[in-house]
């Protein structure tokens, strides 16, 4: 199961899950290196529009830093242009899964949890962990993965559920697949937390962001690997919507398109609605708006906790 190869990943974090289902539980991240969508049309006047699009990631001197944690939080393209923009991957670690599972080992070390240890030795709870990216459902991250929850368990040391944060695009390779559905290999709790991006507000043509059979067999392989864990739902569908009526009509275009692919009665994932903006000053400025078009519409509203926590910064 494992091997030396080595995998790209953009950082490893101790912080809490700020959107979406699981906001507030404690988890540890892991961000991988590289993903299949840009998503320049956030922030933009007309994310439909490229040809008047401002990008300041592809602008910036990225010889400047030594660390992912001392970048800006760009307020227009993906606010993570980190995690997939090549000039960015001298910044970028570079490890075993081995080394990967020691790296988050010591993101978790505090003064009152000194080994690090997924199970808090003074509250006694076990915290999450998030593979996200980038995008955690590549290939190569499908990989890294397996071969990261085996050090985990070899170390006796595993969280109490996995999430992956997913644009929702990436197909299971045939060994990923077998793997998920293999419960021998693993106890912990999957969860996909999926999120489309949307033609009017991330300025991604649809036939390469939406799959909604892809989605549908995350959720099969998710409803079928999770029964045993207390009627949970296996994933959950997050948007991130402004205020304009197109937006919310393409949103609700692609739910429907989701539901078409499996048996409708028994799609059970939440729906969350989270509101345009990479900083705290853009997400107040639309918040209330879109949280009122939400819970009329009866969708779920989340906000990005971490960023109203700890403002607008990286590694958190």
């Amino acid at each position: 199961m494992t091997t030396d190869k080595k995998y790209y990943y953009s950082e490893v974090f101790n912080s809490i899950q700020g959107e979406g289902l699981y906001t507030g539980v404690h988890t540890l991240w892991l961000r991988f290196f590289l993903c299949n969508l840009q998503c320049d049309g956030f922030g933009q006047i007309d994310p439909t529009n490229p040809d008047t699009y401002e990008l300041p990631y592809a602008d910036f001197d990225a010889s400047t830093v030594n660390r992912v944690e001392d970048l800006p939080v760009w307020n227009k393209g993906c606010d993570s242009s980190y995690t997939w923009s090549k000039k960015f991957k001298h910044l970028m670690g570079h490890k075993t899964a081995e080394e990967i599972v020691e790296v988050i080992r010591d993101a978790a070390r505090t003064d009152s949890n000194p080994e690090g240890l997924f199970k808090h030795p003074v509250s006694g709870q076990t915290a999450h962990m998030c593979f996200t990216g980038g995008e955690p459902l590549m290939k190569h991250a499908q990989n890294a993965f397996r071969e990261i929850y085996w050090w985990m368990r070899h170390h006796e040391n595993e969280p109490s559920c996995i999430t992956f944060e997913t644009n929702g695009t990436q197909a299971f390779a045939d060994d990923h697949r077998e793997w998920l559905l293999n419960r021998g290999t693993y106890n912990t709790p999957i969860f996909f937390s999926v999120s489309p991006k949307l033609w009017t507000v991330a300025g991604e043509q649809a036939d390469k962001a939406i799959k909604p059979d892809v989605i549908s067999d995350y959720w099969r392989v998710g409803e079928s690997i999770n029964v045993n864990h207390q009627g949970r739902p296996s994933g959950q569908l997050k948007f991130v919507v402004g205020n304009k009526e197109e937006q919310w009509e393409e949103m609700e275009e692609v739910v429907a398109k989701i539901r078409e692919q499996v048996e409708y009665d028994r799609f059970n994932w939440p729906i969350y609605i989270m509101p345009v903006g990479a900083t705290e000053e853009e997400q107040t400025a639309t918040a209330g708006e879109v949280a009122e078009k939400a819970f009329k519409r009866g969708y779920n509203v989340s906000a990005r906790v971490h960023v109203y926590l700890f403002g607008n910064k990286i590694g958190t």
